[in-house]
């Protein structure tokens, strides 16, 4: 999944020298969303991450 939130900034970075319109706007769109997607499973992992078993 991090390879296609790259992926799709990389098109947004490309759409954004010739304006947002159309499929541009769509790839920023994605891009957003992956990256908040990306953002919010790494903090779950980082919490759960920490978590130890003590018996």
């Amino acid at each position: 999944m991090l390879n296609l939130a790259v992926l799709f900034f990389i098109i947004a970075v490309v759409a954004a020298v010739f304006g947002f319109a159309g499929i541009a706007g769509t790839a920023a769109g994605l891009a957003q969303i992956l990256f908040v997607v990306f953002v919010v499973l790494f903090v779950i992992s980082l919490i759960f991450g920490r978590r130890t078993l003590s018996r």
